[in-house]
C-alpha cells in the first residue's frame, strides 16, 4: 500500500522548489494554532480562582470557589455550538467572498469576543462572547484548511497538513502553559492576561494575508482567469518553468469550467446530485472520523483518571499528553509522503481503538485503583501519539474529495457534523462515566473501540486513495465512477491532455518573448 502512485502533477516533486508556497501555507496554518490556543486557554478558566470569583460562588462546604454546573455547561457548550454554526456558514460565505476574507472575518469576530470577555463581568455577555468566539474558531479552522487544500502542490498537501497538526499541538501546549503561569493570580488578571494573548496570532495572520494571494481555484470558479493566473504565479517559485506553470494553470482552468457547468443549481442541492452525492457523503464521513474515534471524551475526562491514578500534578500530565501528540505528528513527517492516505487512516483507527480497548479490559478485570489508573494514563498517551499522526489525513482527504466549486459547502458541512459529534460525545460521556449514573469509567472505551472498528471498515471499503493526485485528477476519477480499488492506478487522460495544452501555450508565450527580444 506504499508504492508510488500515478499522477498528472506537472510540477517538480521536491520541497525546495516550493519553499515560497510552503511559507505562505505556514501563515495559513496559524489559524489552527489559534484554534488550539483558544481551546486550551479558555478551557483552563473554569479552574482559575480569579475567573470563579467573577462568574462563580464561594462554597462554604468546599471552602473554595466553585461554579454552578449549568453555567459551566453553557460556557463550555456555547463555544462548540458557535463552531458548529460557523462551519455551516462557510459554504455560502466562502463561495461569495473567498478564503482570505473569511480569515479576516474570523480575526474580527475573535477580537470582538475577546474584548467582551476581557471587559465584562456580566454572565449574559460572557455567554454571547463565547458563542461569537465559537463562530470565529469555526471560521479559523475551516477557511484555513480550504486555502491549504487549494494552494499547496499536490505532492506536498500531506506535509502541509502535518504542519497544521504541529501548529494545533503547539497552540494547545502554549495555551496550557500560559494558564499555568497565571492560574494563581488574584482578581480578573488571572484570565484577562491569557485572553489578551488570543489577539496576537490573528493580528499577525491578518497582516500577512495582505501579501498573500487568494486561492487560484476559487478565483477560477468566479471566472476570474487572469487573477487566477496571477495568484498561481505568486504561489509558485518565481523561477518556475513556464511549461509547468501553464500546465498546472490549464488543468485548473479547464477542469473547473467543467465543474461549474455541471453544477447549474443551488450549490447546497448540487452536493446531493449525481456523482457529487458519493463525494459529499465520503467527505463528511471522513472528516467525522475525528468525532468517531473517542478523542473528545479522552481529552475532557483524563483528569478523572489522573485522580484515580494518584497523580496530583495534572498540569504536568497535560503537557506530557500534548507533547506525546506533538512527537507523533513530528514523526509523521518521515513517512507522510511515502505512505498511502488509506494506510494511515486505517491503521490510525485500529490503533486508536486498541488504545481504548485495553484500558477497558484492565478496568473490567481490576476495577478502580492506582494500577488501573496508571495503565489508562499510559494508553491515553499512546492514543494521543497515534491520533496526531493520522488526524491530519482525515481532514486532508475530506477536503480533497469534493470538487472546486462545492468544496466550501461540503467541507463546511463536514466540519459542522464533526463538531456536532464532538459536542454529543462530551454531553453524553458523564452519563456513562459518572458513578451516580452507569459508572462505566474506563469501560466506556468498549463503545469507542467498536466505533473505531466501524471507522476502519469504512476506510477500507469506501475511502479512495488520493495521495499525490491533483484536485483535478480526483474530480476526473469520481466522474469516471471508479471503484475504490481503481483510484490508485487510474491514468487521468483528460487532465493529462489539459496539461499538454498548457505546455503548448507555454511554447507560444516563450516564442513571443523571444521575438520581442
Amino acid at each position: 500500500m506504499h508504492n508510488e502512485v500515478i499522477s498528472a502533477n506537472p510540477l517538480k516533486l521536491d520541497l525546495r522548489s516550493h519553499a515560497k508556497c510552503m511559507a505562505i501555507c505556514l501563515f495559513a496554518t496559524l489559524s489552527t494554532f489559534q484554534y488550539g490556543l483558544d481551546y486550551a486557554l479558555i478551557g483552563g478558566f473554569l479552574s482559575m480562582p480569579g475567573f470563579l470569583e467573577v462568574y462563580g460562588y464561594y462554597s462554604p462546604k468546599l471552602k473554595a470557589w466553585n461554579i454552578d454546573p449549568t453555567v459551566q455547561q453553557l460556557i463550555s457548550s456555547l463555544l462548540t455550538l458557535g463552531t458548529f454554526i460557523g462551519s455551516l456558514m462557510v459554504g455560502p460565505l466562502s463561495t461569495k467572498f473567498g478564503r482570505r476574507h473569511g480569515l479576516w472575518a474570523a480575526s474580527t469576530l475573535n477580537a470582538i469576543a475577546v474584548i467582551i470577555m476581557i471587559s465584562t463581568t456580566d454572565l449574559r455577555a460572557m455567554y454571547a462572547a463565547r458563542l461569537i468566539l465559537g463562530v470565529a474558531v469555526g471560521w479559523f479552522f475551516t477557511f484555513s484548511q480550504l486555502y491549504i487544500h487549494e494552494a499547496a502542490p499536490a505532492h506536498l498537501r500531506g506535509v502541509v497538513f502535518s504542519v497544521y497538526q504541529v501548529m494545533l499541538s503547539c497552540g494547545s501546549i502554549i495555551g496550557a502553559s500560559i494558564d499555568f503561569g497565571t492560574r494563581d493570580m488574584k482578581g480578573k488578571r488571572a484570565y484577562q492576561i491569557p485572553l489578551c494573548i488570543c489577539l496576537v496570532v490573528p493580528t499577525i495572520q491578518s497582516i500577512a494575508l495582505i501579501f498573500t494571494p487568494e486561492s487560484p481555484r476559487w478565483l477560477m470558479v468566479q471566472g476570474r482567469d487572469t487573477d487566477a493566473e496571477k495568484s498561481l504565479r505568486k504561489l509558485r517559485n518565481s523561477i518556475i518553468d513556464e511549461h509547468q506553470l501553464q500546465a498546472e494553470l490549464n488543468e485548473i482552468r479547464e477542469s473547473t469550467k467543467e465543474q461549474v457547468y455541471q453544477n447549474k443549481g443551488y450549490l447546497f442541492f448540487e452536493m446531493w446530485r449525481g456523482t457529487n452525492l458519493r463525494r459529499s457523503i465520503l467527505s463528511i464521513c471522513t472528516v467525522s472520523l475525528h468525532s468517531a474515534n473517542g478523542f473528545s471524551w479522552i481529552t475532557n475526562y483524563t483528569t478523572y483518571f489522573l485522580k484515580i491514578a494518584g497523580i496530583a500534578k495534572a498540569f504536568e500530565y497535560t503537557i506530557l499528553l500534548n507533547s506525546s501528540g506533538l512527537i507523533g505528528v513530528l514523526s509523521s513527517f518521515f513517512f507522510v509522503r511515502k505512505l498511502d492516505r488509506r494506510t494511515v487512516l486505517f491503521w490510525g483507527c485500529v490503533f486508536c481503538g486498541t488504545c481504548q480497548l485495553i484500558p477497558a479490559i484492565v478496568w473490567s478485570a481490576r476495577g478502580a485503583g492506582v494500577v488501573s489508573g496508571k495503565m489508562i494514563v499510559a494508553f491515553f498517551c499512546c492514543f494521543y501519539f497515534v491520533y496526531c499522526v493520522y488526524a491530519p489525513q482525515a481532514y486532508l482527504v475530506g477536503g480533497e474529495i469534493p470538487n472546486n466549486q462545492l468544496r466550501p459547502f461540503t467541507y463546511g458541512i463536514g466540519t459542522a457534523v464533526n463538531f456536532l459529534g464532538v459536542w454529543l460525545c462530551t454531553f453524553t460521556a458523564p452519563y456513562f462515566i459518572n458513578p451516580a449514573k452507569l459508572g462505566w469509567a474506563a469501560k466506556y472505551g468498549y463503545i469507542w473501540f467498536g466505533s473505531n472498528v466501524v471507522a476502519a471498515i469504512f476506510v477500507l471499503l469506501f475511502v479512495p486513495e488520493t495521495r499525490d493526485r491533483t484536485l483535478e485528477e480526483i474530480h476526473e476519477m469520481f466522474e469516471a465512477k471508479l471503484k475504490v480499488g481503481e483510484f490508485k492506478s487510474y491514468v487521468c487522460v483528460g487532465v493529462e491532455n489539459f496539461a499538454t495544452e498548457g505546455k503548448a501555450k507555454a511554447d507560444q508565450i516563450l516564442g513571443e518573448k523571444d521575438l520581442q527580444t
